[in-house]
């Protein structure tokens, strides 16, 4: 008995998991950015590529069809994009870059926009089709130019900051943007104000930020007390959408709810779990986006209309391009870096997209038009990657640094990081502070990290025996690992981990007595300390002061004995044998006089 299966429903998940599967390592091992290698995917596979033999043969091969709209889980990608940028800002570093956000993000939609507008009148468009047309050329690609600037370790660089910055401001201006297509395509209900009209935006704003703070602690730490890591996966996934569904029902873009959540998230002790947890979903969603880029793009439109497709890709970069880097000047940076700025932001946006469709519906653009602009920002965005290659240099620029201190979550700090906020793992970050060397400290127990987090420590809850969180938490910046957690199979996992990724790095470890230390050793510790050692030397230290030998001779003693001690664990000898007896100077009395 035959048995029909229904391939449709498994059709778009199976081509993206293919895609992925074979662009990503071919475009790898190319040394080519594998957003480039997801448009060219999406464009082979799409409705106007590789799809359109379905129409002709009818085999039901498994291409992308017209009518499969992967759009609304594509913009998931770009979601999950906005929430970890908002994870890594933080409202305080937000205001560390201010100059840049609210300065040259604000210049370059205002003159970015009104250039374009002037160009769009000078075709003879009229003025609501030209704003809505100058507005939406104006954004730039957050989803494509983030990435491609992490990639090439170009992120933490003068002109990637300011390049995000400027992108974090278009983001927040795509609600005004939309607000202002629903006014210009219809005349306003009778007796609607203005508070009435923008009402539902604040709301939904105020709605995030009040719950955010209000809930957002109590139900990770929730979460993370029950130690279950698919719970926790579950939490994150909850706050990203419904965060976003929150904005986009408030009429602001779900992008933009996402990143308020992210924010709130960020000043917390769970910010780098949080962090992890989302990454293989924004991974794999942005590619799903950059996958639906490249599968609108229809080659045989720019054969038919070269003129106006071409004419908007390349105009939009020849247009914004040096505007966006004469204004970047302005702001500090030399004139290879606004170069690279302008470079950069030049190409259109994946927002355009949302305002393009938005300015159709309301009759403000027709339809061809319309999708012109869309094919003519979808190959400006393509050429994106290629820009980044052709950007000299890979290292970061040195630059006039902005105003105040440079913001962490773009430059990794060299600090010190520990392991364990108990007892030892305390006193440890206590003398980092006396000394003034920067630390970040991890513990496996939510309470012990909120206390801490209360205090304004700089404590994350996290499982620090997995690589990939420690290296979340700025492992190859690091100067040195502390290990003082009080678990010797804990400890072991840990040193194992950070030297197996790291071979040059210092690692401390806290032993639990001399096996253990030689343990240690043996895994890559560049020092473990044994409880039971470090005891007798304190009361041996005490017992020596307290009968009146000076404190310096006791000092220099105890550091020869701890010396001599290392040795004796790292010499190939039992380690059950006792220590050799300590064998240093003997300080006589002195005879009385007279």
């Amino acid at each position: 008995m035959a048995v029909h299966f229904d391939l449709e429903p498994y059709k778009t998940p199976l081509l993206f998991l293919a895609v992925a599967g074979v662009v990503v390592p071919l475009f790898r091992r190319l040394r080519v950015s594998p957003v480039l290698g997801f448009l060219i995917a999406g464009m082979a596979i799409g409705p106007h590529g590789l799809g359109r033999l379905e129409k002709i043969t009818a085999l039901g091969l498994p291409f992308l069809g017209a009518d499969d709209n992967i759009g609304p889980v594509a913009e998931f990608g770009v979601v999950f994009l906005l929430f970890n940028i908002g994870l890594e800002l933080s409202l305080e570093r937000l205001r560390l870059l201010r100059r840049f956000v609210f300065g040259l993000g604000a210049l370059q939609m205002l003159v970015c926009s009104a250039a374009l507008f002037g160009v769009a009148r000078a075709f003879g468009l009229p003025p609501p089709a030209s704003l809505e047309l100058g507005a939406a050329l104006a954004l730039s690609s957050t989803a494509i130019t983030v990435p491609v600037l992490a990639e090439r370790r170009r992120l933490n660089t003068m002109s990637g900051r300011a390049v995000f910055s400027v992108l974090l401001f278009q983001d927040l201006m795509v609600a005004p943007i939309l607000f202002a297509t629903t006014q210009f395509g219809a005349a306003p209900e009778a007796g609607q104000s203005l508070f009435w009209t923008f009402g539902p935006a604040v709301l939904g704003v105020a709605l995030i930020v009040v719950i955010g703070r209000l809930a957002l602690r109590p139900l990770f730490h929730l979460v993370a007390a029950a130690r279950s890591p698919e719970l926790f996966m579950a939490a994150c996934l909850l706050v990203v959408t419904g965060a976003a569904v929150t904005a986009a029902m408030a009429g602001l873009s779900m992008a933009l709810g996402a990143f308020i959540a992210g924010l709130l998230l960020a000043e917390t002790e769970y910010r780098r779990a949080v962090e992890l947890a989302i990454d293989p979903f924004k991974g794999l969603l942005l590619g799903l986006f950059f996958v639906s880029v490249g599968a609108g793009l229809d080659p045989l439109q720019v054969v038919a209309h070269p003129g106006p497709t071409l004419g908007i890709a390349f105009g939009l970069i020849a247009i914004k391009t040096p505007l966006i880097a004469a204004l970047a000047l302005l702001f500090g940076p030399s004139r290879r870096q606004s170069g690279e700025i302008g470079l950069m932001l030049g190409p259109g946006g994946e927002f355009a997209f949302i305002v393009l469709a938005a300015a159709q519906s309301a009759k403000i653009l027709s339809a061809e038009l319309a999708g012109q602009a869309l094919v003519g920002v979808t190959l400006s965005m393509a050429l994106i990657p290629l820009f980044a290659l052709a950007v000299r240099g890979g290292r970061p620029s040195r630059g006039k640094i902005p105003a105040g201190p440079e913001p962490d979550e773009l430059a990794p700090a060299s600090r010190v990081i520990v392991v364990g906020y108990g007892r030892v793992g305390q006193m440890v970050c206590a003398l980092m502070r006396t000394h003034e060397v920067d630390y970040l400290c991890i513990d496996g127990d939510p309470g012990i990290a909120a206390q801490a987090r209360g205090r304004g420590e700089p404590v994350y809850w996290g499982d620090a025996t997995r690589r990939d969180f420690l290296e979340s938490c700025g492992l190859a910046q690091a100067r040195a690992v502390v290990v003082t957690m009080h678990t010797p199979s804990a400890v072991d996992a840990v040193v194992r981990q950070v030297r197996e990724s790291h071979a040059d790095l210092t690692i401390v470890a806290r032993a639990r007595d001399a096996a253990h230390a030689r343990a240690l050793y043996k895994l890559g510790a560049t020092d473990a300390v044994p409880e039971t050692m470090e005891a007798s030397l304190q009361l041996s230290e005490a017992a020596l002061v307290d009968i009146g030998v000076p404190m310096g001779l006791v000092i220099a003693s105890i550091h020869e004995q701890r010396d001599l001690y290392r040795k004796e664990l790292l010499a190939d000898e039992s380690v059950s044998a006792p220590p050799r007896p300590f064998v240093g100077r003997r300080w006589k009395k002195k005879p009385a006089k007279g």
